[in-house]
């Protein structure tokens, strides 16, 4: 099928984008600091946890378009020891944050400052990871890089 020539039954079945993502973290407070603080995402809502209003259950971070990443403090016992995710072959694997090519070195940039490694890089998406190792992508796909040197660094 072509774009443009699906049905109205098949458009109407059609997701409209990502609603929302939601990870379980073990230190909500560092994990809140690094996507407010070096990603820039602003705070859209607290949710207490229920036996004590003082602490958060859940931090809502806004991604634009009524998009929301949900920062939710997880249970004991669903986080390993060593601090990985009890089973990561199911469950969260990555978030991508939509940026422009034009926008990348300054990405670059800001990261580098922050003190946050550039894991991985394509043409299309520089690879981090957040506190507590979960993999955020800055992608500006399907736009290649303009400075094609930048995916050979690192």
């Amino acid at each position: 099928m072509t774009k443009g020539s699906a049905t109205a039954s098949e458009r109407s079945a059609a997701t409209g984008g990502v609603h929302h993502v939601a990870i379980a973290v073990r230190d909500l407070g560092a994990v809140e600091a690094f996507y407010r603080d070096v990603l820039g995402l602003p705070i859209l809502r607290r949710w207490p946890m229920p036996d004590d209003e003082t602490r958060d259950r859940s931090v809502w971070c806004d991604l634009g378009g009524g998009t929301f990443l949900a920062l939710e403090r997880a249970a004991d016992g669903e986080v390993a020891r060593d601090g990985a995710a009890v089973d990561r072959q199911h469950g969260y694997l990555m978030m991508a944050l939509r940026i422009t090519d034009g926008a990348r070195a300054d990405w670059e940039a800001r990261l580098a400052a922050a003190g946050v490694a550039i894991v991985h890089r394509t043409a299309y998406t520089l690879y981090v990871a957040d506190p507590e190792g979960n993999q955020v992508g800055l992608s500006h796909w399907p736009d290649a890089a303009t400075d094609p040197g930048s995916q050979a660094r690192g």
